[in-house]
């Protein structure tokens, strides 16, 4: 039996309550893992971590006040002995390459399923890396066309979002027309960004245009 001193010492962050819920239990049940909090921000994700200095944080890459990515920055400038990864919906190479670039220990989707995740802290907390292995070969292109000084291709969402801003639509017209969340589109429309190396709707049309990625 695991006696709770040798238990990993865990805190979850994620605003949607049911699937915040459903990775807590997980891991609670594995027998393995002690979850010391769970948070619906990155500030208060910030907060535990600097309070409790658990082994592993896994934390949702969009959260309000700060996200997974502004939370693995501060960890890393402030020198907090946690590991801090990534447990995300979105599955860009690009979104997956800019986080362990960041400092993250590691990426999963929010596809894994509990025997992945609990598999994967067991081994973040032993200071190992790990991401879920369907994101591997996307990341290692990402790498490739990072090293070869490529811009990243659009992804087909990130193509149907650029094509959507030359025509003039607004974030929530977006979204109703690809039946996604306001945030869901804000986040392709930033990743479309950095790809094309823009900061403007107009800018991101123009760029898109000349390399003849929209009619």
């Amino acid at each position: 039996m695991t006696r709770p001193s040798e238990l990993i010492r865990v805190i979850v962050g994620d605003d949607h309550p049911m699937y915040r819920a459903g990775v807590v239990r997980a891991l609670k049940d594995s027998g393995v893992i002690t979850v010391l909090a769970e948070v619906t921000d990155g500030r208060a994700a910030l907060a535990a971590i600097r309070e409790h200095e658990p082994a592993v944080a896994v934390i949702d890459y969009r959260m309000p006040d700060l996200d997974g990515l502004e939370v693995v920055h501060a960890v890393i400038r402030d020198e907090l002995p946690t590991s801090v990864v990534i447990l995300s919906a979105f599955d860009d190479d690009a979104v997956v390459y800019k986080a362990l670039a960041a400092g993250a220990a590691g990426y999963l989707t929010k596809e894994a399923d509990v025997d992945e995740i609990v598999a994967a802290v067991v081994r973040w907390a032993k200071g190992q890396r790990y991401i879920s292995p369907q994101l591997a070969a996307g990341l290692a292109n990402e790498v490739h066309q990072r090293s070869r000084g490529d811009t990243p291709l659009l992804t087909p969402r990130e193509r149907e979002t650029v094509q959507m801003i030359a025509e003039g639509l607004s974030v929530p017209q977006m979204a109703k027309r690809l039946h996604l969340s306001p945030t869901t589109v804000r986040t392709h429309v930033q990743n479309l960004y950095e790809k094309l190396g823009v900061s403007d709707r107009g800018a991101a049309v123009a760029e898109a245009m000349r390399r003849r990625l929209v009619d």
